[in-house]
């Protein structure tokens, strides 16, 4: 049986995998063909909630198994039975002698409604303490609580974002609303390709086909920043380094596993703030944005801690 460090590390690998298929099939879309973009998102999807389904049973699986207050539980409630469930036998029939004139009794088709019901509840009562253990055990709790505890330490807290391949870029838009500065999603996404494309020499080195590893042509580059302006591709550190360029703003992305990274450390001034998840979604990547905490946040957090 593999360790917890060894199916994470399996996990990250076969998210990567997924994410350079998805990838491929965007690029492959051609251009224009909006039938065709919307078959590929929804196919995106498919196979980002199928393989966050498929890794978080197998975490839970190992966590349970490792875990006998868990198993006990488990098995508890899987044993359970009503009293419909228990025939109620006689004497003669508890001593194992049946009578006979007495003959088993049909099940009626109302007592197997009752039974299918009580067999839906007890593995409903299952899934139910299962989730439990996931949501403490698992990698996304976790990192959430890390990340709470650092913003924490700032006054600050997690505004969540959409996770809808916009998520840096509408996170510095609420950052920037924050300060009295509107921008759109698209306007954001423009400026980040204008200065990709104006110092192609500091991005194309760090582009690479998710296939093979080939460094990107000129020709591919441009196919880039094309998809970044006109799709809902998603943005990473290159995109986050050319909007800070674009915006003349420092910006700073808080993490659960290392330190903060930080882009345009030249401009000065309050940096805007973001936060990086690794695990909020079936290919691991999001991120959102911050505001201020209140008064009232602490006893939520005292909550939360105590689930």
């Amino acid at each position: 049986m593999a360790d917890r460090e060894e199916v994470i590390a399996k996990h990250k690998a076969e998210r990567k995998e997924l994410l350079a298929e998805c990838q491929k099939l965007k690029h492959g879309i051609p251009k224009g063909d909006k039938k065709r973009k919307k078959e590929v998102m929804e196919q995106v999807a498919r196979l980002e909630a199928e393989l966050e389904a498929r890794q978080k049973q197998e975490l839970l699986e190992l966590d349970t198994q490792k875990d006998p207050v868990v198993d006990g539980v488990v098995e508890a409630v899987s044993n359970l039975t009503t009293a419909e469930d228990t025939p109620v036998l006689d004497g003669a029939a508890a001593d194992g002698i049946m009578p006979q004139q007495q003959q088993p009794k049909k099940t009626s088709r109302a007592q197997k409604r009752r039974d299918k019901k009580s067999a839906k509840e007890r593995e409903r009562d299952v899934r139910l303490k299962e989730a439990a253990v996931e949501n403490l055990l698992g990698p996304r709790h976790q990192e959430n609580l890390k990340l709470q505890s650092l913003l924490a330490q700032r006054g600050l807290k997690v505004y969540q974002i959409p996770s809808d391949g916009n998520c840096m870029y509408n996170a510095v838009k609420h950052q920037l609303s924050q300060r009295g500065l509107q921008e759109t999603n698209e306007s954001l996404r423009q400026k980040t390709a204008a200065i990709m494309r104006s110092k192609q020499d500091d991005f194309l080195p760090f582009l690479t086909h998710p296939e093979t590893g080939d460094p990107y042509t000129p020709e591919k580059f441009e196919e880039y920043c094309e998809e970044l302006v006109s799709t809902p591709a998603w943005g990473g550190h290159l995109e986050l380094r050319a909007m800070s360029e674009a915006l003349t703003i420092r910006m700073e992305v808080v993490q659960a596993e290392g330190p903060r990274v930080t882009v345009g450390e030249d401009y000065t001034g309050p940096p805007i703030i973001l936060v990086y998840h690794r695990h909020a979604l079936g290919l691991g990547e999001h991120y959102n944005s911050v505001v201020e905490r209140g008064p009232d946040d602490e006893d939520e957090d005292d909550d939360e801690t105590a689930r």
